[in-house]
């Protein structure tokens, strides 16, 4: 799921055809299969990775949807699965997880269930309580810097919250290649958004994926990021003069966050107003807890906020 944003760093790469229904080779002994569930939030579609020869994994089998699970199963005919990755739990990445594992007798490969990233405050509703695959539970809850080994591979779980708190990349050791799922994507920039998401954990996953050396990110949405140190500073840019618009609407006298998005969000889909909106609330989170804003009791959306 993603905000999408063109007026700012980094430069996104929109040129990426889907190929739904047909097994795309990606890296040596990596294929993507995209999900047909195109939208403002998951650009042409959910990817779905098949890793390894003839005992494989699968990496984000994506939302239950018959025709990906039908094409999934082509491509994976005459070889074994053993296990299946799940990045974090929204409903265009894990619920066909359950319908794979018991079709091929695999196990499930998670950090975690899904949480929110802070408790709710008094009387808060979590505006993506519906997108959560909240049934989701991994066989394998794997803790960060674990390995998991198959038959010619060995996948590697990379910590990433911030897009949700049980967010995971992986990375496959010895080919420099990191599944970087909707935490880093080529296209657009992801959706932080309370109380599922959290900024501050967003932006130490970025500069935790910095110190990495990883020579391509393949995500959960579009195309490969194909120099990811350069992309992540872009990213960390990106968040950092947000995060200053921010700022200076509320100097300008800006109160409420309606307000913020009319004035930032200019040039962005007006349909994607709501994420921003709270995208804006996770900045101010942020920002009021490290003492740069104020405002009266917990921060929300509809909250009234002043210079600190």
């Amino acid at each position: 799921m993603a905000e999408r944003d063109e007026t700012e760093e980094p430069s996104f790469d929109l040129a990426f055809q889907p190929a739904y229904g047909e097994p795309v080779p990606v890296a040596e002994n990596v294929q993507r299969l995209t999900v047909n569930n195109p939208s403002p939030f998951t650009f042409h579609g959910t990817n779905t990775y098949i890793v390894g020869r003839s005992s494989v994994a699968v990496v984000d089998p994506g939302p239950e949807d018959e025709a990906h699970f039908q094409a999934l199963m082509a491509s994976l005919k005459g070889r074994e699965v053993t296990h299946i990755f799940v990045s974090h739990t929204h409903r265009d990445h894990s619920p066909l997880a359950r319908r794979l594992k018991e079709a091929t007798g695999a196990v499930t490969v998670a950090e975690g269930i899904h949480r929110a990233a802070r408790p709710l405050f008094a009387g808060e509703a979590n505006p993506f309580a519906e997108s959560a695959d909240s049934a989701f539970a991994p066989d394998i809850a794997v803790a960060d810097g674990q390995t998991v080994e198959g038959d010619g591979w060995r996948m590697t779980a990379v910590h990433t919250p911030g897009h949700t708190a049980n967010h995971s990349a992986f990375a496959l050791e010895d080919s420099g290649i990191l599944f970087s799922a909707d935490h880093v994507m080529a296209w657009a920039t992801t959706i932080v958004a309370p109380p599922d998401g959290s900024m501050a954990d967003f932006m130490e996953s970025i500069e935790k994926l910095l110190i990495r050396e990883d020579r391509l990110f393949l995500p959960g949405h579009g195309g490969p990021v194909r120099e990811p140190a350069s992309f992540l500073r872009g990213l960390r840019t990106h968040r950092r003069m947000r995060e200053r618009a921010v700022l200076e609407r509320i100097r300008a006298g800006d109160r409420l966050i309606a307000d913020m998005v009319k004035a930032i969000y200019t040039r962005t889909d007006p349909r994607l107003h709501g994420a921003a909106a709270l995208s804006v609330l996770a900045h101010l989170e942020d920002l009021v807890e490290k003492g740069r804003v104020s405002t009266e009791g917990p921060p929300s959306l509809k909250s009234t906020y002043f210079p600190a």
